[in-house]
């Protein structure tokens, strides 16, 4: 690596449980160290035993299965190893001072060890990506149409140049595939079909926008949050009402509730 160093650097990354950095764990950990001092870069892999389920979302992504971490060692017993291998090197990662560092942390503490970052480099390479190429509607309109917005943020103003960069993208994409992080294949992704675009443009795991319900692997609406994550929602809602209750009160947005409202009803039909 082309990269004055004072102290070694890693990058790493995680695979975990589910998106949650404090309740959720990891299960597996990659990572290489370039040396201060020149020494060939050295590489370490683990599979965790997380000690907890690996929410089905979650093994969609990484394809980790509960089987693949049953014999493997928990955290708290790598821990010293990895501790030791990280010393007081840096950290980089891609998402990292988000996710991958906080997750990290956590581990760290659960296994009665204090991971201190406070004198640490932390790197994130999404962030160099978001502020060198910023995702602003300015942004954009350079980018696919070449024109600088006037009267930024005047409302009527970027109506306009959102269609201007729609148009543009319609015309910069005709015809291109779209493959996801998972080798996924979307044929003509992007084509002025106004059904196509919504669901390329929306997460379909997802029921609502605040993403409180998504479909599981049967196409079935269950919670994505709380005590009953991963349970569906019909059957918790006809088995504890007080639940249905809750949601409906507390600030859960209207389209949640919305939902729960046209779930419970659906069930108390079924019932009559």
């Amino acid at each position: 690596m082309n990269l004055p160093l004072t102290k070694d650097i890693i990058f790493f990354d995680i695979e975990s449980t589910g998106l949650n950095v404090i309740r959720d764990r990891i299960i597996q950990l990659a990572m290489i160290k370039y040396s201060a001092k020149g020494k060939a870069p050295e590489e370490r892999t683990y599979l965790i035993n997380p000690g907890i389920p690996i929410s089905e979302e979650a093994m969609g992504i990484h394809g980790i299965t509960p089987k693949d971490v049953a014999r493997k060692p928990t955290f708290p017993q790598l821990a010293p190893e990895i501790y030791d291998f990280i010393g007081n090197a840096d950290l980089a990662g891609y998402n990292s001072n988000r996710f991958d560092v906080p997750m990290l942390m956590e581990e760290f503490d659960r296994a009665g060890m204090e991971f201190d970052v406070s004198r640490r480099n932390l790197i994130d390479v999404q962030r160099i990506f978001y502020k060198m190429e910023p995702r602003t509607l300015a942004a954009a309109l350079r980018f696919y149409c070449q024109k600088e917005i006037e009267n930024a943020h005047d409302a009527m103003a970027d109506v306009k140049a959102t269609i201007d960069v729609f148009l543009g993208q319609l015309q910069m994409y005709a015809g291109q595939d779209f493959v996801d992080a998972d080798g996924n294949v979307t044929p003509n992704a992007i084509q002025p079909d106004i059904k196509a675009l919504h669901d390329f443009t929306n997460d379909m795991r997802f029921v609502d926008a605040t993403q409180k319900m998504r479909y599981d692997l049967n196409g079935e609406i269950v919670f994505s949050f709380g005590k009953y994550t991963g349970q569906p929602v019909a059957e918790v809602l006809k088995k504890d009402k007080n639940y249905y209750n809750w949601i409906v009160t507390k600030e859960f947005s209207s389209q949640v509730k919305q939902i729960v409202k046209r779930i419970m009803r659906e069930t108390e039909e079924k019932k009559s």
